[in-house]
């Protein structure tokens, strides 16, 4: 009667992963004579996990009838859930995404022109990266100088402009110049946060700096010419 493991050759389940929690629902045999209530899944080594109890074996007599090996099933997914799961993502991720392009902001603030690199804006493990090194023995100074900075600047609030400009009106707001693979006849889609520089970016943002909440540096590190910088925000 306890907690089992389930194992398919296909599965439309969503195991979690990238933030997401996992997807819950129903895994039922062709006859009808088995329910397993899927409560977790789970990927490992590329196989997915769905964890749960059999409905009557839930129920407490634990002798409800099972899955065999190769049994054709039916899997219904609980789509509210999964619905709600996708909305919290998507919100997290506006929040995160727009935290790391505020960083962008205030690593200019600190003296330290290190060029924007890739970000991961995802909830289980935010982070924004640079080119170019921040000395060892200034490391834990700047990550304290970078959280203060960021806070003040959500306290402040500021609006964001997201919206798409002719290049020669794009490259203005993002400093006088655009990176080299955005081609002159586009129309590129810029983010401007106050009155910092803008950048390109295709991604979906906040309409103002204060609707990130609390910022937190959790760890900067330097490695192969590269400063990561990892956050976590509180809205």
């Amino acid at each position: 009667g306890g907690r089992r493991a389930v194992v398919l050759d296909a599965t439309v389940f969503h195991p979690q992963g990238g933030g997401q929690p996992a997807d819950t629902g129903v895994i039922v045999s062709a006859s009808g004579g088995a329910r397993f209530l899927v409560e977790d899944v789970r990927v490992k080594d590329g196989v997915v996990f769905h964890y749960g109890r059999f409905e009557d074996a839930a129920a407490g007599d634990g002798c409800g009838a099972e899955f065999t090996k190769g049994q054709s099933v039916t899997l219904e997914v609980d789509a509210e859930r999964r619905k709600l799961n996708s909305r919290y993502l998507n919100e997290a991720r506006t929040l995160l995404h727009s935290a790391g392009h505020l960083l962008d902001s205030c690593m200019t603030n600190l003296g330290l022109h290190l060029e924007p690199g890739k970000g991961y804006h995802f909830p289980d493990g935010p982070s924004v990266e640079y080119k170019g090194v921040v000395p060892a023995d200034q490391l834990q100074d700047k990550k304290i100088q970078l959280e203060k900075e960021a806070n003040e600047l959500i306290l402040k609030g500021s609006k964001v402009l997201v919206s798409v400009f002719p290049y020669e009106e794009a490259a203005k707001l993002c400093g006088g110049a655009l990176p080299s693979y955005i081609s002159q006849d586009s129309t590129p889609r810029i983010v401007k946060f106050g009155d910092y520089p803008g950048c390109p970016c295709g991604g979906t943002h906040v309409a103002d700096i204060a609707d990130i909440g609390n910022l937190k540096v959790t760890n900067i590190r330097v490695k192969k010419g590269v400063t990561k910088v990892s956050y976590s925000i509180n809205p």
